[in-house]
């Protein structure tokens, strides 16, 4: 058996592990990175940006289609257009080709040597890694769990055949004539919506008493609004039962009655389970948070020299949360004094609209006893929205009543995403709604209406 030693081992090299890897070795700390697929994780292969690929081919065909509907308000029109699904996921699978090249670069170039199998703990110093040659050992001073999630199966329908997760998805060959989805989430949803603009029939089942129960009704709203122009049935309150004997039809109980959904495929979206078995945790004495891993201030776990980041050690499951837990326990690996004092992880949920969360919703700001001031302005009123038929949306300003400190932002509308990190820097760096209102946005975009929100907080809207 081939042995070797190092300062650190990270296992998985998603965001947070290959970041944390790429910060330790930028830091010359002697680094060793164990992957069983591919650079970049659920995140970079299936997850993330593939399917922020698909999502946008689908937009685009969408409006090729609506303008050989005739319906265009800009005028446009033009012969009924198709789309070759399999050539769009080759351009997918290009995209994230290039990541994979990318972030394996960079771990060469920070001189983290990478090792390519599946991990297995024997102590809390030493891992056994199996790989194409043979079997691998690895001793360590410290360790880092970076091992991710997965979707979760249900019971009675667990994966195979029609029934599938965000991965097969990902990489259908063809657009289905009709996707049941199970689950109103963020991952459902989005995936959904690109469907349905693609030409599938899509059908959403949550258990729930509405869509994207996660978030604020508020919030919801438009994407629900939307789903019902886009010709998207959606039955809350319902419980999936299993497949018709001919696999083409979903069983479902809508509030106690039974009902049968058309469905091609069956995509099921109801979560996210930590990664925890298959690689030796029973092997050490970790304490856990429920089925996630127990993390402190600066992501060390119960067992010294063992720190654990991102999906594995619970919500948000984010990769950007990943990514800075994997960055500041680089740091600390090398000596350096750092723990975790985030005041927000901002999180966006790429429907049609998009939604933004950022710090606390005004409920969440309530039930902390203080008082607040909200300040929401529409994009009916935006000439950015309305030049980019995006009208539809808000964005919303949470602080305290008595200093004017910002304690949330929230928006949903067309291409909110890239206000996130606006948000979150108001935020972190104590931004109170003299301070966003007092800086001058460029006009016309969209980001006026956070000055505006927060101008309405303050008593005195321009534009509204």
């Amino acid at each position: 058996m081939k042995e070797i030693s190092c300062k650190l081992l990270v296992i998985g090299a998603g965001p947070g592990g290959y970041i944390c890897a790429i910060r330790a070795g930028q830091l010359g700390v002697d680094t060793v990175i164990v992957e069983k697929a591919k650079a970049g994780g659920t995140c970079l292969n299936v997850g993330c940006i593939p399917s922020k690929a698909l999502i946008h081919a689908a937009d685009e065909f969408h409006k090729l289609r609506s303008a050989a509907s005739g319906r265009s308000p800009l005028g446009l029109s033009l012969a009924n257009p198709t789309i070759d699904l399999a050539r769009t996921v080759a351009w997918k699978d290009g995209i994230v080709g290039r990541l994979n090249g990318g972030v394996t670069g960079l771990l060469k170039k920070a001189g983290v040597k990478a090792v390519i199998g599946t991990a297995r703990f024997v102590d809390g110093k030493t891992v056994d890694v199996e790989t194409e040659t043979g079997l691998q050992r690895i001793r360590a001073e410290a360790i880092v769990i970076a091992t991710g999630s997965a979707p979760i199966e249900l019971a009675d329908m667990p994966f195979g055949g029609p029934i599938i997760s965000s991965t097969e998805a990902l990489s259908l060959k063809s657009v289905p004539a009709s996707v049941a989805v199970i689950g109103g989430g963020y991952i459902g949803l989005e995936l959904g919506t690109a469907f349905a603009k693609l030409g599938a029939h899509v059908t959403v089942l949550e258990a729930q008493t509405r869509i994207l129960p996660q978030y604020d009704a508020d919030l919801s709203k438009p994407i629900a609004k939307r789903l019902g122009e886009l010709g998207v049935e959606v039955f809350t309150q319902t419980v999936a039962r299993g497949l018709s004997a001919d696999g083409k039809t979903l069983l479902a109980e809508h509030n106690g009655r039974p009902i049968e959904v058309p469905a091609e495929k069956v995509l099921v979206t109801v979560g996210r389970r930590p990664v925890t078995d298959g690689f030796g945790l029973e092997e050490i004495d970790l304490d856990r948070a429920g089925k996630f891993i127990r993390i402190d201030d600066q992501c060390r776990t119960s067992m010294r020299g063992i720190y654990a980041i991102g999906d594995v050690t619970g919500e948000p499951m984010l990769a950007h949360r990943a990514m800075a837990q994997g960055e500041m326990v680089a740091e600390i690996v090398a000596g350096n004094k750092r723990a975790w004092d985030k005041r927000c992880i901002p999180a966006v949920c790429f429907t049609d609209p998009e939604i933004v969360t950022a710090g606390l919703s005004p409920d969440e700001a309530r039930a902390t006893g203080i008082e607040i001031k909200i300040g929401q302005f529409p994009f009916q009123a935006n000439g950015r929205a309305m030049t980019t038929l995006s009208e539809d949306g808000f964005v919303r300003v949470v602080a305290r009543a008595d200093n004017h400190l910002v304690l949330g932002i929230q928006a949903v509308g067309h291409g909110v995403s890239e206000l996130s990190a606006s948000f979150g820097l108001a935020i972190e760096m104590g931004a109170r709604l003299e301070d966003i209102a007092g800086t001058i946005h460029a006009h016309p975009t969209q980001s006026e209406a956070f000055q505006e929100a927060a101008l309405k907080a303050l008593g005195h809207a321009l534009h509204i």
